[in-house]
This record gives structure tokens, C-alpha cells and sequence, in this order.
């Protein structure tokens, strides 16, 4: 199911449908139908309901909508949707009633239409984790695979408040960085936009009423108003240029050279890279050990965890781990010799794999990263915003100095 959902992600995929006819314990006819790639699988599931198969037809594909969804859902609407699951599950209610509850609770849309496909496909057989991998835009892989490991150990309630809590160490950790980078980003685009509106609007009127005054220019003002004149002839050429080189460069990330050399250069610059680098761990070892922890096996984990990092360079070097470990290496090893993980990332995994407690080296590894990915945003905002004063108070004061100085000469001439 997760190879299908791989394949199929992002494309309209068409399911056959089965119409069934069947007999049951008490020797009821019963009649349905169900979604499976073929016949084989109908009956496994129909057995499994300890359903005696009669007769069986496969009708027209039907459209499935899942695989054709572009839109995902909220991060805080989908730690919900796991906080609630977690603890109907655990109150005793079936799977069944917790779907139809949380579907009709949400107000997203994305979780919404998800949910309502995934009790469709319950009911028709599949078990859960079947019906949550048909939905690759709403639950990850990660999501899918530890309610996988959960369905076969009978942990359900357990793995899902595991996964909660997940989530919402990964929500605090954007709504961090969101937060902290909110009022440079301001600052930034407002002094950007003062300045646009300067050069186009207020130093041309300036350049009239200075050419009607028998006054000599200063070298600061001149070059100010050439600056001015250029940009009030091609300002339209500038935003262009602008949009075009965005629009530009957002397609070559999305090419596999161009998305490996950009989180490259990300992890190269010289105060951003070190950031990256932290959260990138983090999200490492959070991912890893929520997933050991939940009973996923070490290779599959780590698959997941390279899909799901975020960072091509980290997702290579946790591929290249992975055929390391299937050579018979430890798991330290390779992650040590890629010159990205630090070596108390490393030393903890090492003595997480020695001790048989590598889940939990992992989340302290986790936690610490976090708390220095934190500090490193508080640092980096307190650092920003100088800075940003420092340009703004520069561009006012030469802009400001260009336009006086002819005042202070035609002063200077009148007395």
C-alpha cells in the first residue's frame, strides 16, 4: 500500500470496485461491494469478516479522490484530530464512531474530506493504516507507518497520543520561528517599500525645485538624483525583474540538482547554515526516535526519516546510512562520517545502540536541539534588528544629507 501510495502521489488514481454477494454465520445473504486491486484481496478481507463468498463482480473503476488532493490540512487541525482520536480510542470507543465524530468536529476542509474517506474505507474492509496511506497529503508517511506498528501491537491509543505529542513539539517549533522572524520581516518590507515610494515619487519633485535655483549640486545630491532619475524611468523593469527572478528560482529548487544545491548552500551560510543544521538534527531525531519508540523496524525508520528531513543533503546522508547498515555497520558510524551530524549526535547513538536505548537517546538529543534552535532564533532576531536599524538610519541619513546640502549653499549664497 505505501509502494501505491508512492507511485500514484499526486495523480488520479482508479481503484476497481467489487460488487459481492455473500453468505454470513447465520446464513444471511449478504450483498455489498468494496474498493481492492483485485479480486483475491476481496475475498481475503470478506473472509476475514467470516463471510462466505457466492458471487462476485467487478464493476466500472471509480474515481479516487485521495490521490488528486492538493490541499493539506492545518498542522494544529491535524494535532487535534490525533489528541481527540487518542483519547476516544482509549475511552472504548470503536474506530468506527471516533471517524465519524472527529469528521463531523473538524472545520478543515483537507482533514474533513480525508476523514470521511478514510470511514468509507473501514467500512469496507481496509484497516486503518490502508485507509489513511490513500491519503498521502493529509497523513505522512510517518503518520501511516506508526499506526501501522500500532494496529499490529494493539496500541493504538498509545502510538496516537505519541504521535500528538509529535506534532506538537513540531507546531511550537515553527510557531517559534515564525514568531521571532515576524518583526524583521516587517521592518524589512516596509523600509523597502519607504524607500521604492522615495526614489519614485518624492526625490523627482525635489530635482525640479533645485533646477530653479542659480545653486551649484553637491556630488552627494547629484549622484542621488541620478540614482533617482534611473529607477524613475525603469522602476516597472525593476519588479519585473524581481518577480521574474523569484518565479525563476522557485523552479530550479524544484529540480533535484537545484533543491540539493540550495539546502547545500543553506547549511553552508555563515549564522543561517548553523540554524538549519540544528533544526535539521532535531527534526532527525525527534522523527527517528518517535519511530523506533513505536515499534517501526530501524531500516524502515530510517526511510522515512530521509523522506521526511526536509534537507536533500540530510536525506542523502541518511540514504547512504542505510546501505551502510545493511553492509552489517552500526548506526553511528556512517552518520559520523558524513560530516553533518555533530559528534554528540553521533557519541549519543552510539551509546543508544550499545544499551539497547536508542529511542530514548534519541528524544534527549531531540529535546536539546530544540532548546538550542530556540536560543539560536532568539540570538539571531536580537542580532537582526540592529542591523536593520543601522541600514534604515543609513539610506535616511544620506538621503537626507543629499537634499540639505543644496539648502545650506543657496543659505550660504543668499547671506
Amino acid at each position: 500500500m505505501e509502494q501505491e501510495s508512492s507511485r500514484h502521489k499526486g495523480v488520479d488514481f482508479r481503484m476497481p470496485r467489487f460488487n459481492y454477494m455473500a453468505i454470513d454465520q447465520s446464513g444471511k445473504n449478504v450483498r455489498g461491494s468494496m474498493e481492492a486491486d483485485n479480486e483475491k484481496l476481496v475475498r481475503s478481507r470478506l473472509n476475514e469478516q467470516q463471510l462466505h463468498v457466492i458471487d462476485m463482480k467487478m464493476t466500472k473503476s471509480v474515481s479516487f479522490k485521495g490521490f488528486a488532493q492538493t490541499k493539506k490540512p492545518k498542522l494544529q487541525s491535524l494535532v487535534i484530530f490525533s489528541r481527540q482520536f487518542a483519547t476516544m480510542v482509549d475511552a472504548g470507543i470503536p474506530i468506527l464512531r471516533c471517524l465519524d465524530i472527529l469528521s463531523a468536529q473538524t472545520k478543515d476542509k483537507a482533514l474533513k474530506d480525508a476523514l470521511l474517506g478514510v470511514s468509507a474505507d473501514v467500512k469496507s474492509g481496509l484497516s486503518l493504516f490502508e485507509a489513511l496511506g490513500k491519503h498521502p497529503n493529509v497523513f505522512s508517511k510517518l503518520y501511516v507507518n506508526m499506526i501501522r506498528a500500532a494496529e499490529l501491537g494493539g496500541i493504538l491509543d498509545k502510538i496516537l497520543d505519541r504521535l500528538s505529542q509529535f506534532l506538537e513539539k513540531e507546531m511550537e517549533i515553527k510557531t517559534k520561528i515564525k514568531s521571532a522572524m515576524m518583526y524583521p520581516v516587517l521592518v524589512l518590507f516596509f523600509s523597502t517599500s519607504m524607500l521604492f515610494a522615495i526614489f519614485a515619487f518624492v526625490l523627482p519633485k525635489f530635482k525640479e525645485i533645485f533646477a530653479g535655483m542659480d545653486v551649484e549640486m553637491p556630488a552627494i545630491t547629484s549622484t542621488l538624483f541620478s540614482i533617482g532619475d534611473v529607477f524613475a524611468k525603469i522602476w516597472w523593469l525593476v519588479i519585473i525583474a524581481a518577480i521574474g527572478l523569484f518565479i525563476g528560482f522557485k523552479f530550479y529548487i524544484k529540480t533535484p540538482a537545484g533543491h540539493y544545491q540550495f539546502d547545500m548552500v543553506k547549511l553552508k551560510l555563515p549564522i543561517m547554515g548553523d540554524l538549519t543544521l540544528k533544526l535539521s538534527v532535531a527534526r532527525f531525531s525527534r522523527t527517528f526516535g518517535t519511530l523506533i519508540a513505536s515499534g517501526v523496524p530501524t531500516m524502515r525508520s530510517l526511510e522515512i526519516v530521509g523522506e521526511t528531513s526536509g534537507n536533500a543533503v540530510i536525506s542523502l546522508a541518511i540514504d547512504q546510512t542505510r546501505n551502510s547498515l545493511r553492509e552489517g555497520s552500526k548506526l553511528s558510524t556512517p552518520l559520523a562520517g558524513s560530516g553533518l551530524f555533530p559528534s554528540m549526535v553521533t557519541h549519543m547513538i552510539d551509546v543508544g545502540e550499545e544499551s539497547g536505548r536508542l529511542s530514548d537517546m534519541l528524544v534527549k538529543v531531540a529535546d536539546f536541539y530544540e532548546q538550542e534552535v530556540d536560543a539560536a532564533v532568539k540570538g539571531l532576531t536580537s542580532m537582526i534588528e540592529p542591523l536593520l536599524i543601522m541600514f534604515m538610519g543609513g539610506m535616511v541619513g544620506f538621503i537626507a544629507l543629499a537634499v540639505m546640502m543644496p539648502l545650506f549653499k543657496l543659505v550660504s549664497s543668499v547671506n
